[in-house]
């Protein structure tokens, strides 16, 4: 009986130490399981697929290839209300009264979709397509875009919408498929590597902003006036768009 209750207390520190990285392989998970749904002779399906480009690694939840184009898909699992702007730095998470920032997942995706274009370069006629999902309880309010950011439920339907016109012809399909499974990175020593070097560019420029320099092209930080008050704007505006909360 006693070990049965020390098992449980560790299972439950484990959980809380380790609850994001769970949740949110729950929701990539149950959003792959949602892919398998979509008819496998147009569709193909990459789930966690890591790739090596000139600017480093770039891991893709899921990665839909088909004549139509390419639907690259960024999983997100958050509780509350979700607000965001596509062209925000980051959006944020809110319940009551407690607000918490994440990165804005679009501008997110789009850095996988730029090394997607790096590792296809050869072709050139392709359709990307950028969609955002969110899984679990969270409720999209406020939410200011172009791009699909949608439910779990809406994204096969999302996609099948999208596919009105052929960018790819099959045998391009099939090249594609064929250099995608080349490329892609599988070893868990490439994977955890690519999470310690996000944490830590991730670490470097809170660290350069903290120091009120600019962690996009190093240039000073300055204070600025907006519709909203006051922010940070880059001093080398317009060349560079960066912006962070006063």
């Amino acid at each position: 009986m006693i070990l049965i209750v020390i098992i449980i207390i560790v299972l439950v520190f484990v959980y809380k130490i380790n609850k994001h990285k769970i949740k949110g392989a729950i929701g990539e998970s149950n959003v792959a399981r949602t892919l398998r749904r979509l008819p496998k002779d147009e569709y193909k399906v990459f789930n966690n697929l890591l790739l090596h480009t000139s600017r480093g690694s770039s891991q893709i939840d899921h990665l839909v290839v088909s004549i139509y184009g390419i639907f690259v898909i960024e999983t997100k699992r958050y509780s509350g209300w979700i607000h965001g702007n596509e062209k925000s730095q980051n959006w944020t998470q809110t319940f009551y009264k407690k607000k918490v920032k994440f990165r804005n997942p679009i501008k997110q995706n789009w850095s996988h979709i730029f090394a997607l274009k790096e590792v296809l370069s050869d072709y050139r006629n392709v359709r990307y397509y950028n969609i955002i999902v969110f899984t679990g309880d969270g409720k999209l309010k406020n939410i200011t875009t172009t791009t699909p950011v949608i439910y779990r439920r809406q994204l096969n339907r999302t996609i099948i919408v999208h596919s009105e016109s052929e960018s790819l012809d099959i045998e391009e399909v099939n090249a594609i498929i064929t250099k995608l499974g080349d490329v892609a990175v599988q070893k868990k020593k490439a994977k955890k590597e690519h999470v310690a070097q996000t944490k830590k560019d991730i670490r470097e420029a809170k660290k350069k902003e903290r120091l009120l320099i600019c962690p996009r092209c190093d240039s000073d930080l300055v204070v600025r006036k907006g519709q909203y008050g006051k922010f940070y704007g880059c001093s080398n505006y317009p060349k560079c768009k960066f912006t962070t909360p006063h």
